[in-house]
């Protein structure tokens, strides 16, 4: 387990004390969090300004910026890493922070007129990283983009409600068939067959339209192949880390849109 590097830490610095620290941060390639009294413009794709209020800023070794509130988990202001020059500067009684990205052309500038805390660290991190997603992710994950599903597959609805419970998700496919879908984030089990199974029969009396059903999961538990055909259902192969990737760059693309709209 790797030995934590000693915190740099000033409560309620003087602003030319903030100055210091924030600079010295900088210029050792640290991780840097701010909490104080702020505003924010960004200027780039469009702009946009947050008024003043209580944040928390976060730059970390690669460049990236991230503003946050008290509340939320998405950073209100932001900026990836990469080619991003940093400069912090007091004027007029202000700590200016500004994160400039050359290409493409942007730059974050926050303006501290209080400062609570400033913190830095050199921080070590090779773990690997795994991806995992609920059900629900998995849901979400189709309802964005259907073609993780199949190809020409169309949504409709989702927990659509029926007699034996709530279908994940119903919709249509290329051909104009209905089709149900069961989703199960681990091993699907025979009973999931026989779920989906119900679903379908309780649907068939109010549709005259030809009707599929489709078990969604990353594996099948042994015979449930079997008992899919043998029912006439099909199964589809999806694997919840790429729901995870999936909805983490649909995160990413709301963010940015975000900013083109300001």
């Amino acid at each position: 387990m790797p030995h934590l590097k000693p915190l740099n830490v000033l409560t309620n610095p003087s602003i030319e004390e903030a100055e210091k620290g924030v600079r010295d941060a900088i210029l050792h390639g640290k991780t840097l969090l701010l909490v104080g009294l702020c505003r924010v413009h960004y200027v780039g794709r469009a702009r946009s300004k947050l008024e003043s209020g209580e944040r928390i800023v976060i730059v970390k070794a690669d460049g990236s910026l991230l503003v946050h509130r008290s509340v939320g988990y998405e950073p209100v202001n932001w900026m990836p890493g990469g080619d991003v020059v940093f400069n912090a500067k007091v004027k007029d009684g202000i700590l200016e922070v500004r994160a400039l990205r050359k290409k493409p052309v942007e730059s974050v500038t926050v303006f501290f007129e209080e400062i609570q805390l400033v913190c830095s660290l050199s921080l070590t991190d090779s773990g690997d990283f795994s991806l995992y997603a609920s059900e629900e992710d998995m849901q979400r994950a189709i309802l964005a983009r259907p073609d993780l599903l199949e190809e020409g597959f169309r949504p409709i609805s989702y927990e659509k409600k029926v007699e034996p419970g709530f279908v994940d998700v119903y919709g249509e496919d290329k051909d104009g068939n209905l089709v149900v879908v069961e989703i199960k984030r681990k091993t699907a089990s025979k009973e999931a067959v026989f779920q989906l199974a119900r679903y379908i029969d309780a649907l068939k009396s109010k549709s005259n339209r030809k009707m599929r059903g489709l078990l969604v999961a990353p594996s099948l538990g042994k015979d449930v192949q079997r008992t899919l055909e043998t029912l006439g259902l099909g199964y589809r192969y999806l694997d919840p880390k790429k729901c995870s990737e999936t909805l983490s760059r649909r995160k990413t693309v709301k963010l940015a849109e975000f900013f083109e709209e300001k």
